[in-house]
């Protein structure tokens, strides 16, 4: 641990307000006051990071904060939103032309598609290639926000568990020695039993809404042109894409460069310049009026990068309370991991590493976890198979539970409410996350980790 990371550790747990204080924002402000949150959402986050930066600045020292910062933007926060305006730019620019129509079994067909699409391209690309046409099958239907709900759940996040290109705790992982296929062969049991029980119990709910209210008589989108894909060069971009990622997890190499101090390894700089690459060359070569079809929008990228960029900062103290372990201010955390003789509780691991993530960034909240547990791929491949498997399906599953828990949850949500959709609150969302994963989640307990 970094000697600031090690400061950070020995902080007061009070350093965690204005992590708090930006959440119950997100979650009460568009509720008690939408239009002041709509117009300021990005100065009330900056409010809350400067909230724990000029505290810690005066604390610290300038420098120190100055360096935290840098570090927290260039290897972390950078090569998120990178990866995720990537994912984002180029699905935005492939066009499933036709209109689908929203009846149950449609819509089990699209969310399960998408579910397989997550483990490949990613829970965020999954998400952004198919969540337009959904909307559209669906924008003849009275009753659209569970729609929604369910992808986000399926989509956004279940389907992304089987590889480390699903979702970012994953890559994460393989980054440190997991192997690439370790996660196929360990949680597709987990897996596959979420998203069936998801998939059956949306079928019921959307059957019941669907013979209750049926369609609007007018389609605002109808079917003038057949089915087909435009935007094939944004489909070998994302190729790239997801080559990219690979290749920076397997190039196993020590060069790189320092810049401000900080540590740029090779792999991960030439990935996000790939990146910034391929996101200039589908801005550049899309056609206009094929992002027009889709009805593509910067604002939801904005949101995401402004809020996120607030998050990161905030939960700096946090996590590294929480990596302490038993020496931070968090220590009860890592004893409620251990039994009695200190051996690892997997089902402890699936909750704690899940909970947080619903409301924490879950890829560092993965790490922490891993380190709890030892920190050496090897043995949690091996002896510790168990542990590993619940902080992976943990880390992944949970992020459905807030909208904040994985960034394709919250690019949804601004996408359907550009599109006329209503969507619940944050807290009318962890209402149905309560409802229908909490019950699902005490199943694979009893199933997969006592």
């Amino acid at each position: 641990m970094s000697a600031s990371a090690e400061a950070l550790a020995r902080l007061g747990p009070q350093w965690g307000l204005p992590f708090a204080g930006l959440l119950l924002s997100i979650a009460l402000l568009p509720l008690l006051r939408p239009h002041l949150w709509h117009r300021h959402f990005g100065k009330i986050a900056l409010a809350w990071a400067a909230a724990f930066v000029v505290p810690h600045a005066f604390q610290q020292g300038a420098a120190a904060s100055a360096g935290l910062l840098l570090h927290t933007l260039l290897e972390e926060f950078l090569p998120f939103i990178i990866l995720v305006t990537a994912l984002f730019t180029t699905a935005g620019g492939i066009y499933l032309r036709g209109n689908l129509h929203g009846s149950p079994g449609t819509n089990v067909a699209l969310l399960a598609i998408g579910a397989l699409l997550a483990s490949v391209m990613g829970t965020t690309g999954a998400s952004m290639l198919m969540i337009r046409p959904l909307i559209r099958a669906n924008d003849n239907r009275r009753h659209q926000a569970h729609v929604l709900v369910f992808f986000i759940f399926i989509v956004s996040n279940a389907g992304g568990a089987l590889t480390p290109l699903g979702d970012p705790p994953l890559f994460l992982g393989f980054l440190q020695g997991v192997d690439f296929f370790w996660t196929l062969r360990h949680l597709w049991p987990h897996t596959l039993f979420l998203v069936g029980s998801l998939l059956a119990l949306f079928w019921l709910i959307d059957s019941y809404w669907y013979r209750r209210e049926g369609v609007l008589p007018q389609d605002p989108t109808p079917d003038d042109h057949g089915f087909g894909i435009e935007g094939g060069l944004n489909v070998a971009l994302l190729a790239v894409v997801m080559v990219l990622v690979l290749i920076s997890g397997l190039w196993k190499t020590d060069a790189g460069l320092h810049l401000g101090g900080q540590w740029l390894a090779a792999p991960a700089l030439l990935r996000d310049l790939g990146l910034l690459a391929v996101i200039v060359c589908s801005v550049q070569l899309t056609p206009l009026t094929l992002r027009s079809q889709n009805q593509f929008s910067w604002a939801p990228m904005q949101e995401v990068a402004k809020l996120f960029a607030a998050i990161f900062v905030t939960m700096l103290p946090v996590l590294a309370m929480l990596k302490a372990g038993p020496a931070g201010a968090f220590h009860a955390v890592a004893a409620a991991v251990s039994g009695e003789q200190g051996q690892a509780l997997p089902w402890a691991y699936f909750w704690l590493s899940g909970l947080l993530s619903s409301f924490l960034d879950n890829a560092p909240t993965y790490l922490v976890f891993f380190n709890l547990a030892g920190g050496d791929a090897a043995s949690l491949m091996g002896p510790l198979a168990s542990t590993l498997a619940a902080i992976s399906a943990g880390s992944v599953f949970m992020g459905a539970n807030s909208y904040i828990g994985n960034a394709p949850n919250f690019m949804v949500k601004a996408i359907a409410e550009e599109r006329g959709v209503r969507m619940p609150s944050f807290f009318g969302y962890m209402a149905w996350s309560s409802a229908v994963l909490i019950p699902l989640f005490l199943l694979m307990t009893l199933f997969f980790f006592v």
